[in-house]
């Protein structure tokens, strides 16, 4: 291993000493204001983000307080209407009470409707496991197999998201050998 001298650098190539140590002293002061400008702007940064985060969490927790706002609204209508009913059901024939129940249906409806519900009542129409709960399997000749013969309880639908799939009873082929419905009576 062979070592090489030393060179020395000529005294006049490094200039003055104190201009070289005054320059660096600036360039040091540069980088950190430039350092400390960063920081500051990291600092601001990570706070508004933070910010955001929670302003965010408190919109969706908002939202789920009063997201049923509307609808609930709608529904004072039906509750107003049922408890007239009720304080009118006592002397009321039987005709205006059925005429006030068919009014209040009609109102749910409403309400229903301009909050994205919509009613499952798939009577006739092939069943489908998404939708439909099947209940009962009954043997029929007069609907093909797999159509809705009854729909025991409607179903229902949030902006085509299913809330209650409609209960349903189902056509299914008759037994071989069974005597067609018609002669059983």
């Amino acid at each position: 291993m062979t070592t090489q001298p030393e060179q020395e650098v000529p005294v006049e190539a490094v200039g003055d000493p104190a201009s070289e140590v005054e320059r660096l002293c600036n360039e040091l002061a540069e980088a950190q204001a430039k350092a400390r400008e960063h920081y500051e702007n990291y600092v601001r940064a990570v706070a508004e983000n933070e910010n955001v985060r929670k302003r965010a969490q408190r919109d969706v927790e908002s939202a789920h307080r009063f997201a049923i706002e509307r609808f609930a609204g709608e529904l004072l209508e039906v509750r107003d209407s049922l408890e007239l009913g009720i304080a009118a059901g006592a002397g009321a024939d039987s005709e205006r009470l059925l005429e006030g129940m068919e009014a209040t249906l009609r109102l749910l409806n409403r309400a229903f409707e301009k909050s994205g519900i919509t009613v499952l009542d798939p009577q006739g129409e092939p069943f489908n496991p998404e939708f439909h709960e099947a209940m009962v399997m009954q043997p029929t000749a007069d609907q093909a197999p797999g159509t809705v013969l009854a729909v025991v309880q409607k179903g229902y639908v949030l902006n085509g998201r299913l809330l209650r799939p409609a209960r349903v009873v189902i056509a299914r082929a008759p037994d071989a050998g069974a005597p067609p419905a018609d002669a059983a009576s």
